[in-house]
């Protein structure tokens, strides 16, 4: 055999060693076992490097800066005279307003959200009462009737109302105390029935502590809503405003302290309403709620100097200092004192 020959088959014996060895000894073809697949897993990230989840924003009810709830809006229309007192429940009020109304004296304008409780004494409507409330929106409204004029004044706003001389729903009387006051209305009954607005944004902000800002000593106010004294002290234990009447602390009927956290002094333009009066024959005062003018905010003790600014009926009410910059409330509510532009203030 020639040497080319003899180098040729040995190549062909090599090669065929390869090829049975690569087979496996059997010559039979070998399944991969399921460890052995191709696909790879990505391993799970670990917590210390997984992105957290954004926290959840907590929604807060625009009138008081604490927790927001479902619950409708209802103004009710209170007494505020000796024969009036003590009211139920005025003290559950998120926004209670003090205006004028004739011969110098004064009613309460509550605005209810967190609770809805029955109250007492509720009174007439007033023709200013629509201006002041439809920065609410279509919110339920509570009173015990009215003059020919506030009442069509009403029926011109976009307020949702129950009127007791109308037969509206959640009235009933107080067989303890005289009329005209003892009207009691349960405002959950009334605010089922009327299906009015929930609470929104009118203007107010709230934090738990005063901004850097220039603020004097408001450890009392003593000022005059038409005819009547207004007084509210600081309470540095309960962190309120007490109300006084003659010097006396005012309680509710269940004995509670009337107090707040914010006690806001709005000077506005108030003038004579010959369209409605009383008995008596005193013309009402109507209190211009929409414009501008000056403002003093009671809060923590501490007294901050502003001004107001509402420029038209449907929009909110906002308070600045004299930087131009909002002026917080302190969480909790608050009670606003409508003021003549000339009222005194201590």
């Amino acid at each position: 055999m020639s040497l080319s020959r003899r180098i040729t088959g040995v190549a062909c014996v090599a090669a065929m060693a390869v090829s049975l060895s690569a087979c496996g000894g059997s010559g039979k073809k070998k399944t991969p076992s399921p460890t052995s697949t191709a696909s790879v897993t990505t391993p799970a990230p670990s917590s210390s490097s997984a992105t957290p989840p954004a926290p959840a924003v907590k929604a807060i009810n625009p009138f008081t800066g604490l927790a927001a709830n479902a619950h409708k809006v209802v103004a009710v229309k209170i007494d505020d005279t000796g024969n009036g007192r003590p009211q139920v429940n005025v003290d559950k009020a998120d926004i209670v307003y003090i205006e004028e109304v004739e011969g110098g004296l004064t009613r309460l304008l509550a605005v209810y959200n967190t609770v809805l409780p029955t109250v007492e004494a509720v009174r007439s409507t007033r023709a200013a009462d629509p201006e002041i409330l439809a920065q609410y929106g279509p919110i339920a409204y509570v009173a015990s009737g009215g003059s020919h004029n506030p009442l069509a004044v009403l029926d011109r706003s976009n307020l949702r109302t129950s009127i007791n001389d109308r037969g509206g729903p959640g009235f009933q009387r107080d067989g303890s105390r005289p009329a005209p006051y003892n009207l009691r209305a349960n405002l959950a009954t009334i605010a089922a029935k009327l299906k009015g607005a929930t609470a929104k944004n009118i203007g107010l902000t709230f934090s738990p502590t005063i901004p850097n800002r220039p603020f004097g000593t408001g450890t009392s106010l003593r000022t005059q809503v038409g005819g009547t004294p207004v007084q509210f002290n600081w309470n540095s234990r309960t962190h309120r405003y007490v109300r006084l009447i003659g010097g006396v602390v005012q309680h509710t009927a269940a004995g509670t302290t009337i107090a707040t956290p914010n006690v806001i002094v709005q000077f506005c333009k108030v003038t004579v309403y010959n369209k409605d009066r009383d008995v008596l024959g005193n013309p009402n005062m109507y209190t211009h709620t929409v414009g501008t003018g000056k403002v003093m905010v009671y809060r923590d003790g501490k007294r901050i100097s502003g001004t107001w600014s509402r420029p038209d009926a449907k929009a909110g009410t906002t308070l600045k200092d004299r930087n131009g910059k909002a002026i917080p409330l302190a969480p909790g509510g608050a009670w606003v004192v409508l003021v003549a532009t000339n009222a005194p203030l201590h």
